[in-house]
């Protein structure tokens, strides 16, 4: 049974034996020193006047560890037109990201090996960051039959991740089975928590908002029924589940019960629902409409409490770009989601580092470390040392931008934050001491 995830190396990456990093403080702390990467890895932490193949000014940035994201969807197969791998690796890169793992719910639907070799070679030969395929729970996404877990865990791809995302595994007999085939396996289950009865036709979260502008009510029952459910599957049965796009103060509750009960079980939170609430619903804009709904300001405070106290494990974007003519359309019609590549750790930034919440080490973890650690992923989250993969981001601390969507990577244009202004940016990113954005 295998167990690593493939060889990494960009295919196309260029001969360069040796990158200096200048101006830059690791983690935000002590003084600006230059960082010398040779062979792909960090030689030193300290490099003085070093000289090397290629520079990269820091400026008096911030170095952290290549941001990982667990939760995108880059719609390659079959909707080339919203995102292409090569498109949404360019967006990762831009910001900030050295990893991700790319969600199943593509057409065909990645429920095969064949599949998820594809998507791992398209990825390896865009070079720009780590494309890591996630394949379904169920065959087609459809609920009825466990898709070939193990053989896409054998594959060349070597998936860890398995998740239906954009549906919910809703049979209980079903998911058990899933519990208990993970755990064969030492794969991760990630969950898209939603009943599907509960949630038939809901556009938005259920409440004052919803009920003003007659849009049919998501509660937040839909969402924590199904998390209570395979927590409780997790503990009985071993496996490894993992809560996608928590949003619900319910959620945080039934997170920190269980992990008081000693149940492996971890979870993640989008940059929107740390943001946004369903108070933007008021235009009518499909650009608001995401799955799970935004929600209320209640249970933004209760989802930024619970990332602070390690309750909610890990940011993922949930980036889910879609075509103009999904978004531009009548609310009810509209298909769900959101860009986050490029503006979420600027969103991290604003809301924890600036307003002095948190600091770039917390941002590390939570960014970085903790997906990495989640999905067993080697070479990315590890500590700003020598000796260690030279996967990095050089951020600008106080660089003003704001976001303008036909200036950012992504083929889609579906952004909420537009005209936005955020103080912090991406300023370098590097994979395996190959630079995969300056700007």
């Amino acid at each position: 049974m295998a167990t690593d995830y493939p060889q990494t190396g960009p295919l196309n990456a260029p001969e360069l034996d040796s990158l200096l990093i200048r101006e830059v403080r690791p983690y935000g702390e002590g003084e600006l020193v230059n960082v010398l990467v040779r062979d792909g890895v960090i030689a030193s932490l300290d490099a003085g006047d070093a000289t090397a193949e290629r520079v990269v000014e820091g400026r008096g940035g911030v170095l952290l560890p290549g941001l990982v994201d667990m939760h995108v969807h880059f719609r390659e197969p079959g909707r080339e037109d919203a995102e292409a791998i090569a498109t949404g690796s360019r967006a990762a890169a831009r910001g900030g990201f050295t990893a991700v793992f790319t969600m199943a719910n593509t057409t065909p639907v990645i429920d095969q090996p064949v599949l998820a070799d594809a998507v791992w070679a398209k990825g390896q030969e865009a070079g720009l960051c780590d494309v890591h395929p996630v394949g379904a729970i169920t065959k087609n996404r459809e609920g009825k039959q466990l898709a070939e877990l193990g053989m896409m865990a054998d594959s060349q791809a070597r998936v860890r991740v398995f998740s239906d995302d954009g549906t919910c595994v809703d049979n209980s007999a079903l998911m058990r089975r899933a519990v208990e085939y993970s755990k064969a396996h030492d794969v991760l289950l990630a969950q898209h928590c939603a009943d599907p009865v509960a949630t038939e036709a809901a556009v938005a979260h259920e409440g004052p908002t919803a009920a003003r502008l007659g849009l049919r009510g998501w509660p937040r029952a839909a969402e924590e029924s199904i998390v209570a459910r395979d927590l409780l599957l997790s503990r009985d049965y071993g496996g490894r589940v993992h809560i996608c796009h928590a949003s619900t103060a319910g959620t945080v509750a039934l997170l920190k019960w269980a992990k008081e009960q000693g149940i492996e079980v971890s979870a993640e939170v989008t940059p929107h629902h740390l943001l946004l609430t369903d108070a933007r619903l008021e235009t009518y804009d499909a650009v608001n409409k995401v799955n799970p709904p935004l929600r209320e300001d209640s249970d933004v405070a209760a989802l930024r409490q619970a990332l602070l106290d390690g309750v909610l494990d890990c940011v993922a974007t949930d980036h889910a770009p879609h075509a103009a003519v999904n978004k531009c359309c009548e609310f009810d019609h509209a298909l769900p989601g959101m860009l986050g590549l490029e503006t979420s750790l600027a969103i991290i930034a604003e809301i924890f580092v600036r307003a002095g919440l948190a600091d770039w080490r917390w941002v590390a973890k939570v960014m970085s470390e903790r997906p990495a650690q989640i999905t067993k992923l080697p070479g990315h989250g590890r500590p700003l040392a020598v000796g260690e993969p030279a996967n990095l981001a050089v951020v600008a601390e106080d660089r003003p931008w704001t976001v303008k969507p036909r200036e950012l990577a992504s083929k889609a244009e579906n952004t909420p934050f537009a005209g936005m202004e955020f103080h912090t940016k991406v300023a370098a990113t590097v994979l395996r001491g190959k630079v995969t954005h300056e700007g």
